[in-house]
């Protein structure tokens, strides 16, 4: 079957978004941030695709790999869907530009 999701599949789709997170942010600052109304949204969203694709990874996966933060990666998507409202963008923009190329990196040296 061509279209087998299974690890190696969901874990791609995380390489990408975040490949995509990485591409989109390089060198912005936060104030470039604040003032756009769509790159928020868009970063948003793929945050919480990380996060859907990182569930659907096996158990296994997840232990073999414990040098990822898949608890933070929940949390944050769980705060992005359920606070949408009252996200702090500070926080969204030290995630896209602190924390995504060094999980990129985790993810890609898997």
């Amino acid at each position: 079957m061509d279209n087998m999701k299974n690890d190696e599949y969901f874990a791609d789709r995380i390489i990408n978004d975040l490949s995509f997170i990485a591409a989109h942010t390089e060198g912005i600052t936060d104030a470039e941030l604040k003032s756009d109304e769509v790159l928020p949204d868009s970063m948003m969203f793929r945050l919480i695709q990380i996060s859907e694709n990182a569930k659907k990874l096996s158990g296994q996966y997840r232990a073999d790999h414990s040098n990822i933060p898949w608890s933070d990666i929940y949390g944050l998507r769980n705060r992005i869907v359920h606070d949408y409202g009252s996200i702090d963008i500070g926080v969204i923009y030290d995630t896209l530009t602190q924390d995504i190329p060094d999980l990129l990196t985790l993810m890609q040296h898997r």
